[in-house]
C-alpha cells in the first residue's frame, strides 16, 4: 500500500526515506561489503562519530542494521547489515510503485570453471569456516573455488558434520588446517568469520578483497552437543544467506567486467 501524506500526496516507503539519505546510503554500502566497527565507518565516511552513530541508530530503528559485541574485545561492537530484509523492503517499495516491478528469481547456471577463489577463516576451523567452505562449493555450482583455515585449528566439531549432513553435504572426511598453509596462495576474497581471527589475519599475495562477517562461534555455546545443535543450525542458516549474496555479487561483478572487456 502506498503511504499518503497529510496533504494527500503519496509518500515514499520508509525504506527509501532511510536509504535515500547520502550518509545512510554510504553506511549501508560499506556494511553491504563487510561488518564494521563504528570507528571504521567514521573513517570510511569521513564523518564524526556522533553523526555516524545517529544515522546508525536510524538504520537500527528501521530494522536494516543490527549491532553486537565483538568477541575479540567486548568494549567494541560490530554493525551488521540485514541484506535479506533490505531485499524484502526494496522489492516491496518497487511493488508499491507498480506491480510489474515485482522481482523474479534468477536461475544460477552450472559453471565449468571458477570465477573466484575464496578463503574462509575462523579460529578453530572446526565449524564456521568449514561450513562456509562447503556451502560455498554447493551453492555456487562451480562459480567459486572455496577453502578454509583457522588460526588455532581444532578437530572438526560433530555438530558441524551433523548440520551439513542434513543439507546433503558430508564433512566427515575433512581436516582442520592452519591459515599458514595458504599464506602463499592467491585468493580473490579472504573472509574472516571470527572477530579474533580478523585481528591476526596475515597478508595474502595479490591483494585479495578482505571481508569480515562477525559470526558468533556456536561451539562456545554452553551445553551438550545435543543442546548446542540449534546454535549450529542458526550459524549454518546465517552463512548460507551471506554466501548466496556473495556469489550473486561475484557473478554480477564478473559479468560486468566481461562485458566491459568485450566493448
Amino acid at each position: 500500500m502506498i503511504a499518503t501524506a497529510a496533504d494527500g500526496e503519496s509518500s515514499p516507503p520508509r525504506f527509501l526515506r532511510l536509504a535515500g539519505h547520502p550518509l545512510r546510503w554510504r553506511l549501508l554500502s560499506e556494511l553491504a561489503r563487510s561488518d564494521r566497527r563504528v570507528g571504521e565507518l567514521c573513517a570510511l565516511a569521513g564523518r564524526h562519530q556522533s553523526l555516524v552513530s545517529y544515522h546508525l541508530r536510524q538504520l537500527r530503528d528501521g530494522g536494516l542494521v543490527s549491532m553486537h559485541r565483538s568477541a575479540a574485545d567486548g568494549r567494541d561492537s560490530y554493525y551488521v547489515l540485514d541484506l535479506p530484509r533490505c531485499g524484502e523492503l526494496l522489492a516491496s517499495a518497487g511493488v508499491s510503485l507498480h506491480p510489474g516491478l515485482a522481482p523474479t528469481p534468477r536461475a544460477r547456471a552450472e559453471r565449468r570453471s571458477a570465477l573466484a577463489r575464496v578463503l574462509f577463516l575462523c579460529t578453530g576451523n572446526s565449524a564456521r569456516s568449514q561450513i562456509a567452505e562447503a556451502l560455498c562449493e554447493q551453492l555456487s555450482r562451480g562459480a567459486v573455488s572455496a577453502a578454509s583455515a583457522g588460526s588455532h585449528p581444532k578437530p572438526l566439531h560433530p555438530n558441524a558434520v551433523r548440520v551439513m549432513r542434513e543439507r546433503g553435504i558430508d564433512l566427515a572426511g575433512r581436516r582442520s588446517k592452519h591459515l599458514s598453509e595458504f599464506r602463499h596462495r592467491r585468493f580473490d576474497y579472504v573472509i574472516s568469520l571470527c572477530d579474533r581471527v580478523r585481528e591476526v589475519c596475515p597478508e595474502f599475495p595479490g591483494g585479495p578483497e578482505l571481508i569480515h562477517w562477525s559470526i558468533p562461534d556456536p561451539a562456545r555455546e554452553p551445553g551438550s552437543d545435543e543442546e548446542t545443535l540449534p546454535a549450529f543450525e542458526r550459524t549454518t542458516t546465517a552463512l548460507s544467506t551471506r554466501i548466496d549474496f556473495l556469489i550473486e555479487a561475484i557473478e554480477t561483478t564478473t559479468t560486468t567486467r566481461e562485458v566491459t572487456e568485450r566493448a
